[in-house]
């Protein structure tokens, strides 16, 4: 019989900490590499259902998370070509979270991962 090395964690953090933890897992097992603005943006976008483009760049400059609209612009350029958001429409665009993450946001949300680490 296999020995098996478990550890147990149980943490209470806020929604903001969870959504961001469930982005960080999600790309660390995608092998996608994001900065910490991006991180904080996809959070903000999490917590948004559809949201018009330009209004969203200037809400993360409002938030400080880039200090231009084009910074902003620009990051969510990159996150669409690593498929991690969505954007939809021609003349006023709006932008996602890509639904294949299956980032959970709303009310009590209890994340349960099961990871079997196998040597080789």
């Amino acid at each position: 019989m296999a020995l098996v090395n478990k550890v147990d964690l149980k943490l209470k953090v806020d929604i903001d900490k969870c959504i961001m933890y469930q982005i960080m897992t999600y790309c660390f097992f995608e092998n996608i590499i994001i900065s910490n603005s991006d991180l904080k943006f996809l959070k903000e976008l999490s917590k948004q259902k559809n949201i018009e483009l330009t209004k969203f760049c200037l809400e993360l400059v409002d938030k400080s998370i880039f200090k231009s609209p084009q910074s902003a612009r620009n990051a969510i350029t990159k996150a669409s070509k690593k498929g991690l958001l969505e954007k939809t429409g021609t003349n006023k665009k709006t932008v996602s979270i890509n639904q294949g993450m299956n980032i959970q946001q709303e009310g009590l949300v209890l994340l349960d991962y099961k990871i079997l680490g196998i040597a080789e």
